[in-house]
């Protein structure tokens, strides 16, 4: 603790967050941002970017209210390829590594808001050989530093210096890899893990999956009752402009949209729908006519459709009210224990713990 602001440790809270306040306002850094903004007290507004050839459609926003809208750019796959084209030529300079780094950041980052490790702590990255597999890799590499125990499956290895160094990070951690067929022959997913990242087929994957990907693929399927599944970009096996044509295809819980959702997202019917990827320059935005959600302070990522947690906002169920999903001051407990609490003090137990 410091004397001004006082920064206070939970045992519940992981090691990635510190939660702060002020004994005067009672507020987190997050949520002066919010108030300080016109209007705050109602909603909080989008904020515009842009991106050429987008459909935009009606989406639920990140403010409070549950009739407060956004318009929020959907995307082709073409359009998508032509975004990261731009955004990895001469005119804004951005490598592959680096786009993957920030991608994968925002997928740990939307999974820990929905599943903090406290309640959720075993997760299962399925990594497919392209892009979004390298999404995976590193979000695997951020969960086990947000507290997690993280397995990951990646049988089909590129042999390039991006991904071998992606695998040579995890292998330094300790992060076990298993194997397709170990997953497929075995028990359930539900009895192996808490959480699974869909992170086997990016915008750019066409045609059927192959095998070992169709097996992995199948354990996700809704007759095989798999835990909660996070899917990175575009639901495995969906198609990226017309969404789950079969209507037999994986239903996840949780979306995260990287730099902005594809037209096959809004078919997307879970509870939770991010977009992640927070680089996009001003002069994409003005290029390509994109509307994105509003980014909080340092979040990493933005709440499309859903509403926040019961009881919390995630790192460990926050509990307390909120404004346009800013975690406000806790209402007070007549407990004694509670009573003696330092001013500015969270409760960040979960409901379990009542």
């Amino acid at each position: 603790r410091t004397a001004h602001p006082r920064v206070y440790r939970s045992r519940f809270v992981p090691a990635c967050m510190l939660v702060v306040s002020r004994a005067d306002l009672h507020l987190s850094t997050r949520a002066k941002l919010a108030l300080s903004r016109p209007g705050a007290a109602s909603s909080i507004s989008p904020r515009v970017v842009t991106r050429k050839g987008s459909v935009k459609v009606k989406v639920r926003s990140s403010g409070n209210s549950a009739d407060s809208m956004a318009d929020v750019s959907f995307v082709s796959a073409a359009q998508a390829k032509e975004i990261d084209e731009k955004l990895m030529g001469p005119e804004f300079g951005f490598s592959i590594d680096q786009l993957m780094e920030l991608a994968g950041l925002s997928v740990a980052s939307a999974l820990c808001e929905v599943y903090p490790p406290r309640s959720y702590g075993r997760v299962l990255v399925l990594c497919g050989p392209g892009n979004n597999g390298g999404d995976g890799l590193v979000a695997a590499r951020h969960l086990y530093h947000f507290g997690y125990d993280v397995e990951v499956c990646y049988p089909k290895r590129t042999d390039r210096p991006i991904y071998n160094g992606l695998v040579t990070q995890l292998n330094t951690l300790g992060i076990h890899f298993v194997d397709a067929e170990t997953l497929s022959g075995g028990d359930p997913l539900v009895t192996k893990c808490d959480v699974v990242v869909d992170a086997l087929f990016g915008f750019s994957f066409t045609g059927a999956p192959r095998a070992p990907f169709d097996a992995l693929l199948e354990l996700l399927n809704p007759h095989n009752a798999p835990p909660p599944i996070v899917a990175v970009d575009i639901p495995s096996g969906w198609s990226v402009d017309e969404g789950d044509e079969s209507g037999e295809g994986m239903r996840p819980e949780l979306l995260v949209s990287l730099t902005a959702p594809k037209l096959g997202a809004k078919t997307f019917t879970g509870p939770h729908h991010f977009v992640g990827g927070r680089f996009v320059p001003p002069g994409i935005a003005t290029q390509f006519d994109l509307v994105l959600p509003q980014y909080m302070g340092s979040d990493q990522c933005a709440r499309v459709s859903g509403l926040l947690t019961p009881g919390g906002g995630g790192f460990g169920f926050i509990k307390g009210p909120t404004l346009g999903g800013v975690l406000m001051k806790s209402p007070a407990k007549e407990s004694a224990e509670e009573a003696k609490r330092p001013p500015g003090y969270w409760d960040t137990s979960s409901d379990e713990d009542d």
